[in-house]
């Protein structure tokens, strides 16, 4: 059976009753078991909304292709208030103040450059990352709040200048070869409010890319928690937990599924906090005109702010919806070459090897009236959304709604292949210190240490293989 992405296709099977519905979905969604070519409509990982034929540094920032003249009208605007550059308080563009007076960044594209991945500090050019900071039972810091700012208004003290070195680890691979991964090790500098409480800890973060996440928030709850399985009754080693977190969208818990441990459950969540830890700007959802400065850092709190006026918060209600309008349909591109005989065969090891036991390849999203570029997809993310142990190598100690400190979210994989095009590096991992898909790989511990040590163990042509195949997504 083919998946049904024309417009007739989906009329039919909406007047389709419910369970045939599931019937329908579950083979379609099967993992496949031939290898000798593409899967129906695998180049299009996107389903409809796949945008086509670009590869090109802008390759991350279009609309979804399904999308009706009148809505991309919406989605320019959310871009423009996307790409907006923010100024302080009091200023005579009103509409556009409000920065800080603590933050990191003073628009959304200066970290998601170009939609695409951020970087680390180690590099020149833009800086795209965050440290957030949190205590065990996963409270705020009582000074520095939820993250680290290290930039500041006049008369404000930053937080700390955030630098990166690395300690260089040998692995060696069969065949002969030998890749270095790099351990990082943080240096905050001097914090400008005195130091951190005992028992925070902190975690680096780069900013992911941006496409595609109106289609994860699409797929249905109970999709993905028919994947969990915290006690690996079936016996593979691999056991993923939904995170459950407080939604101020939706007022009241809901599953995680945005950020690097699925700590926002919705892209408004996500878009208002980043406006508020990122650049002091107050929302609907985060109201407090200071951002994350705390009851400690008095200044702060009480310099001139942009809320009060007829926007009554820095960003109303109406421009964060446009922000997650555009956040929502970014567009995933097509694929590039999924018939080659190398890629097929790449997939194949990446199937043989268990990667697809968290890195899902297929969901069909639910039906949404409100939402016709979501509605009804077959979508290629590769990710299950769920959290799984990671090792010792990658953990971070930082708690995050039920995440704890091993715990990340299986991010994404559809556009890797394109993350030099767009970016004009390779970073990947949650702090950005692999410099390569291998090294990503080659970091993967915990449950995912069988499938680490069977790369290792690889024929280097098979290895080869296996990168093809991610550089095809």
């Amino acid at each position: 059976m083919s998946a049904c992405l024309t417009a007739a296709c989906g009329q039919a099977l909406a007047a389709s009753p419910v369970k045939e519905d599931a019937a329908r979905i579950a083979e379609v969604i099967r993992p496949t078991e031939a290898f000798e070519q593409s899967e129906p409509y695998e180049a299009l990982p996107g389903g409809a909304a796949t945008l086509r034929n670009t590869t090109d540094r802008d390759a991350f920032s279009h609309p979804s292709a399904n999308m009706s003249f009148e809505r991309e009208l919406d989605f320019l605007l959310g871009k423009a208030l996307f790409e907006k550059i923010w100024v302080s308080s009091p200023s005579s563009t009103q509409a556009s103040d409000g920065l800080g007076p603590l933050y990191d960044a003073r628009s959304c594209q200066a970290c998601h450059i170009r939609d695409g991945r951020g970087q680390p500090p180690d590099q020149d050019g833009s800086v795209s990352m965050i440290v957030r900071l949190a205590r065990p039972g996963g409270g705020p810091d009582p000074v520095y709040g939820r993250q680290l700012q290290d930039l500041a208004l006049p008369g404000h003290a930053a937080e700390a200048q955030i630098a990166v070195r690395y300690r260089e680890i040998p692995i060696e691979l069969a065949g002969g070869e030998t890749v270095v991964l790099r351990q990082p090790e943080y240096d905050l500098g001097t914090l400008g409010y005195g130091p951190l409480n005992g028992e925070t800890v902190f975690s680096a973060r780069v900013a992911p890319p941006m496409i595609g996440l109106g289609l994860l928030e699409a797929i249905p709850e109970q999709d993905i928690l028919a994947l969990v399985d915290e006690d690996d009754r079936d016996g593979n080693g691999i056991s993923g937990r939904a995170n459950w977190v407080w939604s101020r969208d939706g007022e009241q818990p809901m599953l995680g599924r945005f950020g690097w441990k699925a700590g926002e459950a919705t892209i408004r969540d996500q878009s208002a906090a980043a406006f508020a830890n990122d650049i002091g700007i107050s929302s609907p959802l985060f109201p407090d005109g200071w951002g994350d400065c705390s009851a400690a850092q008095a200044t702060c709190r009480a310099a001139p702010h942009g809320d009060g006026d007829i926007r009554d918060t820095e960003i109303d209600g109406a421009g964060l919806e446009l922000v997650s309008f555009y956040s929502r349909n970014l567009a995933v591109p097509e694929r590039r070459l999924p018939d080659d005989p190398e890629v097929l065969r790449g997939k194949q090891v990446f199937y043989d090897t268990g990667c697809v036991g968290c890195h899902v390849p297929k969901h069909v999203t639910a039906r949404l009236a409100d939402q016709p570029e979501q509605s009804f997809q077959l979508i290629w993310p590769y990710t299950d959304l769920l959290l799984h142990d990671m090792g010792d190598g990658l953990a971070d100690a930082l708690p995050e709604g039920r995440a704890d400190g091993h715990e990340w979210r299986t991010p994404p994989l559809w556009g890797i292949g394109l993350t030099a095009e767009v970016s004009g590096y390779s970073r990947f991992l949650h702090d950005g210190r692999a410099r390569s898909l291998l090294e990503a790989i080659l970091w993967h511990g915990g449950e995912a240490e069988p499938q680490q040590t069977a790369v290792i163990a690889m024929t280097p042509a098979d290895r080869a293989a296996l990168i093809r195949f991610l550089e095809s997504l």
